[in-house]
């Protein structure tokens, strides 16, 4: 069985994409698939959960600040611990990591691509539970927190009391290993 973590801003790409590869999977090569669109998360999910591929879409990230100082730490730790292929038109603004597929490419070019990179390396023992490093509720959190949501407002829209939110926040900046509230804001020196 093989972990794929999927990274996109477009739901629909996420979705559409792991119902692709679950229809895959069927006929023969086992997925264990999450998706994404946070770049703090990702990386964080990278290093826990350690898939042995992630297929991303970076470019809507690269020229959002609040999301793109995470980028070069991603790669980092994807070329560390995974595989990678990226799905984009023109090259990253950083370092290139993996391997490089147009967005336009056809899913029979996606698929043989996948392969390739997961037969060069080990499987996982599907026995082997793998728990999410953030609950639902904590990433809907990050989710509308990265969007500049005020904690009312995030309390309203998930229908819970304010300080819970302060709660689901705390809780986030700990398992992601963030010093203070500000910091998944703050562009870092790449």
């Amino acid at each position: 069985m093989y972990k794929i973590l999927i990274i996109d801003r477009c739901s629909f790409s996420r979705l559409g994409l792991e119902a692709w590869l679950h229809e895959h999977s069927a006929r023969g090569t086992a997925y264990l698939i999450t998706h994404l669109n946070s770049l703090l998360l990702a990386k964080a999910h990278v290093e826990s959960w350690q898939p042995h591929l992630v297929i991303a879409d970076f470019s809507s990230f690269q020229h959002d600040l609040q999301q793109a100082h995470v980028l070069p730490a991603l790669l980092a730790v994807c070329e560390q611990r995974t595989r990678l292929i990226r799905l984009e038109d023109e090259a990253l603004l950083f370092k290139n990591v993996g391997e490089m597929l147009a967005k336009t490419a056809s899913l029979a070019a996606i698929n043989h691509l996948i392969v390739d990179v997961l037969s060069d390396g080990p499987r996982v023992n599907p026995a082997r539970v793998v728990t999410p490093l953030l609950t639902r509720q904590e990433e809907k959190v990050l989710s509308m927190w990265m969007a500049g949501s005020s904690n009312q407002s995030i309390a309203r829209s998930m229908q819970i009391n304010a300080k819970t939110v302060y709660t689901y926040k705390r809780n986030i900046r700990i398992k992601l290993k963030v010093e203070n509230r500000f910091s998944p804001f703050i562009p870092t020196a790449a």
